[in-house]
């Protein structure tokens, strides 16, 4: 029962079912706003959508950037359960702005605030460091890979759900003459749920009983091959982990004449493999903000029921990225299994630069089911290197990282967007194929140099028997 009390997964589900009930029910609020505030042209009502999601983004990313860093700070200081309470605290009130603008007609720039207030509150940024934080800790370094991208799962059928129904809800279910209101309810339920759940129900993870399988594993593994009788270990932890060791040492004990050079190789490898992970999640993110407002103009031109099913396709994702990994992974390694997701992408999304049909939207979403599964991997690699203690404030910087670089491309899409739909509407996505496709020359660099030095390693190795 104990165990049970430390999953985190209740909270990402519950959460994130909040979460997209609030996104639909905004995105739709914000599409009748405009379209009765610029009744005139299409197109005005298609970039009033667009600039009102720039500033509210650059709102909601931003400015958690500073107040993430804090919180998990405190979290780290204090108790874990900060890291959680404070964002949630803040999707809870921006609900209930949200409801009080639908009740009482307010404008929709109050929305803005109430974007303001979740980024002073830490955001998604410290709320989703706090989830992947929770679930190391309750993790072994073997299971941890797995436990991450659940975590993934759960979030993306969670959205699935929530995006399925919340379109039937905000047509059928109305208060007065105010569409949403029922939804928007629905969302201040779940968030108040996940908070009373987090503070009476949820107990912090043992990490040490975590660890004793890969703690014995070590210790049988010393025992058995004295340290001068060590197989040399180059920059991957296993075969089918070539990129980045799991002990921090390891790659030091690939060359023992000129451990600096490992040292300094072995952070090459992980900032080129961040870069191209930075330059990806820039593109996924960047994509998902497009979509919103393609799938309500034409060629798709959706109503609030089929903007609900479209993003359960995108949710879906999360479910076949956690399959990939689990299923193929015991197959194909971690460089593998990044290639696979990044192609899945690159796939889809120029697939959906020339979609005219609903159906084409669903076959493109259709090619992007790995797309999910580079990020969580490398987030995965990366905790194995880095203390317990400092893992809040490591994970914290990983993602205001990859918030800083999500935000300014999803901006700068979103403007290539605006310039271009009424002639060609997919044209964005062409650009963001693109940017996957640059993404994949630091891999490439990678993968190159490590193959390189292994090579070299392997021959040293073999002149040193020989003598």
């Amino acid at each position: 029962m104990v165990m049970v009390r430390t999953w985190i997964e209740p909270v990402v589900a519950t959460a994130q079912l909040s979460f997209s009930f609030y996104d639909n029910c905004l995105l739709m609020v914000v599409k009748g706003y405009y379209s009765q505030a610029n009744s005139t042209t299409e197109d005005e009502v298609q970039k009033s959508i667009s600039n009102f999601y720039i500033i509210y983004n650059l709102l909601y990313k931003l400015i958690p950037l500073l107040s993430a860093y804090i919180v998990t700070t405190l979290g780290d200081k204090y108790n874990m359960k900060i890291t959680l309470c404070l964002p949630l605290t803040g999707y809870l009130v921006a609900s209930l702005v949200f409801l009080f603008l639908i009740l009482w007609d307010w404008h929709i720039e109050v929305m803005f605030g109430a974007a303001a207030f979740i980024g002073l509150t830490g955001g998604l940024t410290a709320y989703w460091t706090g989830v992947v934080v929770w679930s190391a800790l309750a993790s072994s370094e073997s299971q941890r890979s797995i436990r991450l991208i659940a975590n993934e799962c759960v979030y993306g059928l969670a959205g699935l759900v929530g995006s399925l129904i919340s379109g039937h809800i905000f047509i059928n279910m109305e208060t007065g003459n105010h569409q949403g209101v029922v939804l928007v309810i629905f969302s201040i339920i779940g968030n108040a749920i996940c908070l009373l759940y987090v503070i009476i129900v949820l107990k912090i993870p043992n990490s040490e009983q975590s660890n004793i399988e890969t703690a014995e594993l070590y210790t049988i593994e010393r025992t058995v091959i004295p340290e001068s009788q060590e197989e040399p270990v180059d920059i991957g932890h296993s075969d089918n982990n070539n990129l980045i060791d799991d002990q921090p040492n390891g790659p030091l004990q690939a060359n023992p004449s000129n451990p600096e050079v490992e040292k300094m190789l072995s952070k090459v490898l992980i900032f080129l493999l961040f870069t191209s992970a930075s330059l990806y999640n820039s593109s996924v993110n960047g994509a998902e903000d497009v979509l919103s407002f393609f799938v309500l103009s034409k060629p798709l031109n959706w109503g609030p029921v089929e903007v609900g099913y479209g993003y359960s396709a995108g949710y879906m994702i999360f479910f076949t990225s956690f399959l990939g990994v689990t299923i193929l992974s015991r197959w194909l390694s971690d460089r593998s299994m990044i290639i696979i997701g990044m192609f899945s992408f690159s796939a889809g999304i120029l697939t959906m630069a020339f979609v005219s049909q609903t159906y084409m939207y669903f076959i493109a979403r259709a090619a992007m089911l790995f797309s999910l599964i580079p990020v969580p991997t490398i987030r995965s690699v990366l905790s194995k290197r880095v203390q317990e203690s400092s893992y809040g404030k490591f994970f914290v910087v990983l993602q205001i990282i990859l918030t800083v670089m999500g935000v300014i491309a999803s901006t700068a899409f979103i403007e290539i967007y605006q310039v271009t739909f009424h002639w060609f509407s997919g044209f964005s996505f062409i650009v963001i194929f693109f940017v996957v496709v640059i993404s994949f020359i630091p891999l490439s660099i990678a993968f190159c140099t490590e193959k390189i030095w292994k090579g070299n390693t392997k021959d040293e190795l073999q002149f040193s028997d020989q003598t």
